[in-house]
């Protein structure tokens, strides 16, 4: 019995040493990303100006050669990286009615996607687009669940269940143009520029327009700030965006990621220790068949 014990702390200790080996290594997260400029580009949403004429849905699908580019979208999906939603709000007179919001891939600051994404298939440039390698991606999905706006979608008809969202049209902006969205915005609701000279608008328009726009320019400080900012007459919350301290959610992503190794290597641990213990009650259940197989066999 002795031998048998030992044996099995033998395996054991085997085991655990792998595993406590293998959580000591692991390797962190691939950062991809490169830093943020301070002057990185932007895209300031006037909600007061949009009529909702889906222009810039309809754009962003031709730039990207999504299917059926003159159906207008009505979510974020595999087929369309913007669309333009429709919130029913209560002014203050008591008047209810229908707002358009143009919604995309914020391109956050410091995104929780890319610090989800294991495997770099998402990066953070420093000119501001969060972009996507559909070549590394494993479809984990995890960009999904760490996206405090739920942008990134999956596609379910591919068999290699890629990852789909706006990349900010970073082949315009590469050449010189703006992204097709703005480019295709009829009313200027749509504003292109650096980040930085957006919010200085975006602050000289709420202080001289008394009345129009509430004092808060969405995405200056939310997740940490975003790419995409958003000036309103009506609250954010009822236009649909979530309410979000200015705590980077990549702070939470990178917490969880770093510790999805340990917990994956600490359950094996355990599951293989189970396997040995069961697998040395089997044998001790049956001392009498080993010995006379073993005097038999003499």
């Amino acid at each position: 019995m002795s031998e048998v014990i030992s044996r099995r702390s033998f395996l054991m200790g085997v085991g655990v040493g792998a595993a406590s080996a293998l959580a000591a290594t692991a390797v962190e997260p691939v950062r991809a990303s490169e830093p943020v400029a301070a002057d990185s580009w932007g895209v300031l949403v006037d909600l007061t100006r949009c009529n909702g004429c889906d222009s810039c849905a309809l754009a962003c699908k031709e730039a990207n050669q999504r299917p059926e580019p003159d159906t207008v979208p009505v979510s974020l999906n595999s087929d369309a990286y913007s669309f333009v939603d429709r919130r029913q709000v209560v002014s203050d007179a008591g008047i209810e009615q229908q707002m358009p919001i143009k919604r995309q891939c914020m391109h956050c600051l410091h995104p929780a996607c890319v610090s989800a994404c294991t495997v770099g298939a998402l990066t953070k440039s420093a000119d501001g687009p969060v972009v996507y390698n559909d070549k590394k991606c494993i479809g984990c999905r995890y960009c999904q669940y760490a996206c405090p706006f739920g942008v990134p979608t999956y596609d379910w008809e591919n068999p290699l269940g890629l990852i789909h969202k706006c990349q900010f049209c970073i082949s315009r902006l590469e050449e010189g143009q703006q992204p097709a969205c703005v480019a295709g915005c009829p009313t200027g609701a749509l504003r292109f520029g650096r980040r930085s000279n957006l919010l200085a608008q975006a602050h000289a328009q709420i202080d001289t327009n008394a009345g129009r726009y509430i004092e808060q320019v969405y995405g200056e400080a939310e997740a940490g700030g975003t790419s995409i900012l958003y000036l309103s007459g009506v609250p954010f919350a009822a236009m649909g965006l979530p309410t979000l301290d200015s705590q980077a959610p990549s702070h939470y992503a990178e917490a969880m990621m770093k510790k999805t190794p340990v917990i994956g290597l600490t359950v094996a641990a355990l599951a293989s220790g189970v396997y040995w213990l069961a697998k040395r009650r089997e044998f001790l259940a049956q001392p009498q068949v080993v010995a006379e197989e073993v005097t038999h066999d003499r």
